[in-house]
């Protein structure tokens, strides 16, 4: 009977080499109806209820995904820690093992400061470069993301830290999050969405997931029975436990109901005695729906260790020297080299003697965007010191000042007109030049010029101006397609004055560039580097390392190319959220339509050259596949090559893709070597979602593999029968 406390001469629940299920079982009854309920429910910000007379501890939370975001004991002053090259710019890495690995050195971070679970992998689909946090995830194809988690998720957990896989799911964009219902039909849903949880969960085994702020087809998540009990529950078979995104709760029983175990943060306005209680009298909840809910925390706690251990680790400092090498590694095979006329990079420092370099996003370094992803940090590489260090002496290094980002409290005046007024008091008085007069022949005599563009987090008091500030990027916010005010008009001026321009872009996704792209002959995009970033540009830039990161999004030649200009949430449309454009989201859109994209999904330059050739596609005894071929670096320097792996279907009920990827890996190669590389594409991948049966089908017929750098360049070809 609920409430009743057992006495045993053995507890069982102690005992960490019993099977995990008999110490849940004998914990379960030990607890009260109060204490079960108390343990569905946040205690403060980042912590919840321990149970102290059992020796259940509280558990303590961090926000993630790129850094281990402590808040400290107090929850009101962070503590620094490593910042990684995360969410997009880790996914251009194309690298599972780094993905590991960042997710490996998140863990050691945790336990270094005694957190149970790291809110981490963030999952969502790029639709859109409007989307503020775009720069948390990993691009828009569900394979690459749904892999490259399960490895982050491994990498975490093997560190004895709880990952949570989010936000479950369809919040690709920002605003009205809260509200605004991601209405999308099942086979969309199925295909492109829920098909990276689907491979995590499959390869990786998440402990916690935690439910998206918006409605599906107008069932908020936290009450989605379909999404949380029919699917991620019993379709699926997950054993952990679903937790809230903060303050996203919004009713008591068709939450308890609709799957969700844990609501967050503190002082619960739900999943408290004073409404559970009633309900379950009521018979509204059931006895075992609650039960079921503790088992699945208690569990989680349980399989990790929580209960026999403590959670921090003293033996790993908190600023740990290995963190550091992986955030460079990871940054540098995160840039993506997208144009490089001329070969102008890379820079030789024997005949580049002096380098200026403009814009606000040179020095300080931008390592993260804004919002719970925002890691307070003990050190960072801004692209200016980086290009310093790098550089050497004989190269001399001329910074263009660049005005202080105005006083926020000036754009908060309504009769202010904000777009203007930043432009010209960030960038020049109107009329005027927007280069300093003084730097005009410094500019135009250097031997090369580096204008830093893009957007940042500006962390100093990141929720006060998001709404305020058209250089911000990150969560709460839907950022521009234009660069900020002034920005290209930047470029534009330094590559009048200096034909050796180089562009470096920081931002979470693609950017308008018609008004100044033909006038470069350099672009790259770090994203948001981490912490190495600057080192790890400048690397490039001067050529110790081989630029190899290719991009995880379509970049449109205009906005009004992208498949979901007509679909995506804008003032344009109404904030309307229909996901009409269905399967045929990036690449996939612009295939169908015939439409040339400016820089195509998988695409990213190398300062060397690679040949493809020898493919075959055979099928192993359990169904799936090995793509096998060959590549070459034709060049005259060591690279890495990320070689992609698409399928064409034969014909069927529905409409499909051109091609999909649906395998990928990595491979080092030094100058005139040939590696023989295999890829692996799993059988159930190749499946689409029948609406009509409400099943994964196999079409039977030829179907094509392709093979090569980019989603519009795949040299090889071979077929193959299902």
């Amino acid at each position: 009977m609920a409430g009743t406390l057992l006495t045993s001469a053995q507890d069982i629940y102690k005992d960490s080499h019993a099977p995990v299920e008999k110490r849940l079982d004998d914990l379960l009854g030990r607890l009260t109806q109060e204490e079960k309920i108390k343990l569905l429910g946040g205690a403060s910000l980042f912590h919840t209820h321990g149970i102290e007379r059992l020796g259940i501890p509280p558990l303590r939370l961090s926000d993630g995904p790129i850094g281990v975001h402590d808040m400290g004991d107090d929850e009101r002053h962070g503590n620094p820690s490593t910042i990684f090259a995360g969410g997009m710019a880790l996914a251009s890495s194309w690298d599972v093992e780094m993905a590991k690995q960042v997710g490996t050195a998140l863990g050691r971070d945790a336990r270094a400061r005694g957190i149970h679970i790291l809110l981490g992998p963030g999952m969502d689909m790029y639709r859109a470069p409007y989307c503020g946090r775009n720069f948390e995830y990993f691009g828009e194809d569900p394979i690459l993301t749904g892999y490259l988690a399960a490895a982050y998720v491994q990498g975490v957990q093997s560190q004895g830290v709880a990952a949570t896989v989010k936000h479950f799911v369809a919040n690709d964009q920002e605003h009205d999050r809260n509200h605004l219902s991601s209405d999308v039909d099942e086979r969309t849903l199925r295909e492109i969405y829920l098909k990276p949880f689907e491979i995590a969960l499959r390869e990786s085994s998440p402990w916690c997931v935690m439910d998206s702020y918006n409605p599906i087809n107008g069932v908020h998540a936290t009450n989605n029975d379909w999404l949380n009990n029919k699917v991620l529950k019993d379709e699926w078979g997950f054993k952990g436990f679903v937790m809230s995104d903060w303050w996203a709760c919004d009713n008591a029983q068709e939450s308890a109901n609709g799957g969700l175990d844990l609501e967050m943060p503190g002082h619960p306005k739900y999943f408290n005695s004073g409404k559970l209680l009633p309900l379950l009298a009521s018979g509204a909840v059931t006895q075992a729906t609650l039960d079921d809910k503790v088992r699945r925390i208690l569990r989680v706690m349980i399989s990790l260790g929580f209960l026999d251990r403590p959670q921090s680790d003293t033996s790993i400092p908190q600023d740990d020297p290995q963190d550091n090498v992986v955030a460079r590694q990871g940054a540098r095979e995160g840039i993506v080299l997208l144009k490089n006329e001329g070969h102008l990079l890379p820079l030789d420092p024997a005949k580049v003697k002096r380098i200026v370099v403009l814009g606000h996003n040179a020095d300080p370094a931008v390592p993260v965007g804004g919002g719970s992803a925002h890691v307070d940090y003990r050190h960072t590489v801004s692209v200016l010191q980086g290009l310093r260090d790098v550089a050497g002496p004989g190269v001399e290094i001329v910074r263009v000042p660049w005005s202080t980002l105005p006083d926020t409290t000036d754009f908060d005046n309504p009769q202010h007109k904000f777009s203007e007024a930043y432009a010209w008091t960030a960038y020049g008085a109107k009329d005027n030049p927007p280069l300093p007069p003084d730097y005009l022949e410094p500019i135009k005599t250097a031997d090369v010029a580096i204008v830093c563009v893009g957007f940042n987090n500006n962390s100093r008091n990141y929720w006060n101006t998001t709404h305020s500030r058209p250089d911000i990027e990150g969560e709460s916010v839907e950022r521009t397609y234009e660069l900020p005010p002034g920005q290209a008009a930047v470029i534009q001026a330094v590559a009048k004055l200096n034909p050796h321009t180089i562009v470096i872009l920081n931002s979470g996704g693609s950017v308008e560039t018609a008004p100044w792209i033909d006038q470069v002959p350099a672009l790259l995009d770090t994203f948001y580097p981490g912490q190495a970033g600057g080192t790890a540009l400048a690397e490039i830039l001067f050529g110790k390392t081989n630029p190899s990161g290719k991009l995880v999004f379509s970049w449109e030649k205009k906005w009004e190319d992208s498949p979901t200009h007509d679909t995506y949430p804008t003032k344009e449309n109404g904030y309307k959220n229909a996901y009409s454009e269905g399967v045929f989201v990036g690449y996939r859109g612009y295939d169908s339509k015939n439409i040339a994209p400016l820089f195509p999904f998988g695409f990213g330059l190398s300062y060397t050259t690679f040949a493809y050739s020898n493919l075959q596609i055979t099928p192993t005894t359990n169904g799936d596949l090995i793509a096998a071929f060959s590549v070459q670096n034709t060049g005259k320097i060591a690279g890495d090559e990320v070689a992609q792996v698409y399928v064409t279907p034969p014909s069927c009920p529905v409409p499909r893709p051109v091609r999909e990827l649906k395998g990928f890996t990595r491979v080092s190669l030094q100058p005139g070597e040939t590696k023989s590389v295999t890829v692996s594409i799993k059988k159930s991948d190749l499946a689409y979602w029948d609406p009509g049966t409400k099943k994964w089908t196999i079409t039977s017929g030829t179907y094509s593999a392709q093979v090569g750098p980019s989603s519009r360049e795949l040299p090889l070809t071979a077929s193959f029968t299902e």
